[in-house]
């Protein structure tokens, strides 16, 4: 039970959408959050009396050559399908700094389509520690994903467009248009289209069917928005001329001679630029016990880049005493990005790494029985098992080696549901002090900033510590050398093996001394430390598989595909959009998570 203002709460007892619904009747208006935290009136772009972009370029002007307060990402232990509170902690650690007296702020992600009416929910956090309001945030907020969707896809017209008259007219033709044939390769790979949601369906699909007025015929399909390069830029863009500049850098096809045909070459790029403006300024919201919340770029680090912006990181390091930033799913896959893509670009480093357990992700690791969303948890979850718990110990071990990997002190938050025995937290606590790191039990869930008063004071303290920052890899190192580095040293991996189109565009790629600046982006099963899902705990001596590289030259990213992992996930028989409503007396959405 826990008081926020006059309200007294029982997240027991509401669903999440009810608690944020019933918070959001004592929210501050963003103009008072904004104020309080630094940010003067022309530095906001209001967005209603809640949500409100801010005009970074302003704001990082004024703010220049300002101390930086100290910098935390939160990760997490491999997941269950079900995910393990790794928001809900990142606004809990927000509330709990907060509830000690600290000058606190946190950068999260925008939560996709995608997830929000299929399985995993909207990533708003849970319970007492929610980012509000809700149902703007999980309901495409202020548009950000919608204008990436609308500069890939104005890409894709500009491509397809291209292709049609490339091949149904001749030179003579295109030259009154102001057209230079670019000789397009069909048969080499080609950009795809985007949508928000998860939609198998349109994997795969033959467009341009009909006469040659309906476009020229080929094979396409659509990945998931929040997969596409530009939601990459917008994560790890500085400042308006680079990301014009990354934009115009997209490759969208080949030519017959293997050349790069780009978003420039295409004369989109700068239309693609103009959808992005907006989407290039953060959102301000706030938690439900009134802290600043950036939300800004996108999920997925499985098969995406998968972190907070660095825009909004800077902004909250030179607002705020402490910031707290979340990059996706477990520490091989998000802080593993987080580390040596992020930190490299932005020149920031972290002073504390969170790393968010439970224990019933660890019992499943420990050979617990299969987690299935939409089905009920096995007796193994909510009964007393301490020797499960300290099997599936290892994974987060495994975990903790890699943050130290880094050189950053690791603090293990255990996040506590009422089924978890203090047994079950002693055994989580001593394998955790045992490995270097510290550890906290947080009840923020229940108790929000009140809850998380002891994780809040081991945060401050691992702050303190002395940091050896270092990055896995090197400028120079080559390519192969750094998907082996990152498959063994952080995934635990035996080896690696490469199909022939993999290994081809390797070997291309190290031909130009300038590619070595291009960080490498895993995409990989968020599921196993490994490529298979299906490999629980801490397998050790596996292959991770790569059939698979893309290239994102505007981004500036390798991205090696490892394993069976698609760009477009699937909805579920059972998705989340059959429980969400609006209440057509008050307007409220209802059953939202």
């Amino acid at each position: 039970m826990s008081t926020y203002g006059r309200l007294k709460l029982d997240p027991s007892q509401l669903k999440d959408w009810q608690i944020a619904e019933k918070a959001e009747e004592q929210m501050k208006p963003i103009t008072k959050i904004a104020a309080d935290w630094g940010i003067e009136y022309d530095e906001l772009l209001l967005q209603g009396h809640y949500v409100a972009k801010i005009d970074y370029t302003k704001l990082l002007a004024r703010l220049s050559g300002r101390k930086l307060g100290k910098y935390i990402d939160v990760t997490a232990i491999t997941p269950t399908p079900l995910g393990e509170g790794k928001s809900t902690t990142t606004i809990g650690l927000v509330q709990g700094l907060g509830y000690i007296g600290k000058k606190v702020s946190a950068a999260i992600r925008q939560p996709s389509g995608g997830p929000t009416f299929n399985i995993k929910g909207s990533a708003a956090g849970g319970g007492l520690s929610q980012c509000i309001p809700l149902a703007p945030f999980s309901l495409g907020l202020t548009g950000d994903i919608d204008n990436i969707c609308n500069a890939h896809n104005l890409a894709m017209v500009a491509l397809t467009s291209r292709l049609q008259h490339e091949y149904n007219y001749t030179d003579e033709f295109l030259a009154t248009r102001n057209l230079k044939r670019l000789d397009i390769d069909i048969d080499a790979p080609m950009l795809r289209w985007v949508i928000d949601f998860c939609a198998q369906s349109l994997r795969n699909i033959i467009i341009g069917i009909g006469d040659r007025n309906d476009g020229f015929m080929i094979k396409s399909g659509f990945d998931i928005a929040v997969s596409s390069e530009l939601m990459a830029i917008l994560a790890i863009f500085k400042d308006l001329p680079d990301l014009r500049e990354r934009i115009g850098k997209i490759v969208v096809a080949k030519n017959k001679k293997g050349a790069d045909i780009t978003t420039e070459d295409l004369d989109v790029a700068g239309a693609m630029t103009a959808w992005m403006l907006k989407a290039a300024s953060p959102n301000l919201m706030q938690t439900i016990e009134g802290q600043p919340v950036l939300v800004h770029a996108g999920p997925f680090a499985n098969i995406a880049v998968g972190q907070s912006s660095i825009i909004a990181d800077r902004i909250g390091l030179l607002l705020s005493d402490y910031h707290v930033t979340e990059s996706g799913f477990g520490a091989d896959i998000g802080f593993e990005k987080f580390w040596n893509i992020k930190c490299r670009l932005s020149g920031l480093k972290p002073d504390c790494v969170v790393i968010v357990a439970t224990v019933r992700a660890l019992k499943m690791h420990g050979g617990g029985p299969e987690v299935r969303p939409g089905k009920p948890l096995d007796k193994a979850y909510t009964e007393e098992n301490p020797e499960l718990v300290r099997l599936g110990c290892s994974n987060l071990l495994k975990h903790i080696d890699t943050v130290k990997k880094a050189g950053v002190s690791p603090v293990v938050c255990i996040n506590s549901f009422y089924t978890d025995t203090q047994t079950e937290i002693e055994v989580i606590k001593k394998a955790a002090i045992d490995a270097g790191a510290r550890v906290a039990v947080s009840e923020h869930w229940l108790k929000g900033g009140e809850g998380a008063v002891e994780l809040a004071h081991t945060v401050a303290q691992a702050c303190s510590d002395h940091n050896n920052f270092n990055f896995l890899y090197s400028d120079t190192a080559s390519f192969k050398e750094r998907i082996g580095l990152i498959a063994k040293e952080v995934y635990g991996a035996g080896s690696v093996s490469y199909s022939p189109e993999a290994l081809a565009k390797v070997a291309e790629l190290e031909r130009d001394s300038l590619n070595l600046k291009m960080p490498v982006c895993m995409v990989k099963t968020h599921l196993s430390l490994s490529a298979d899902p299906n490999l629980k705990g801490r397998p050790q001596g596996f292959n991770i598989p790569v059939r698979d590289i893309l290239v994102y030259k505007g981004a500036g990213f390798v991205v090696p595909v490892a394993g069976d992992i698609k760009l477009m996930p699937g909805t579920a028989s059972d998705p989340a959009f059959r429980r969400i409503d609006v209440d057509i007396q008050t307007g409220q959405v209802k059953g939202l998570f």
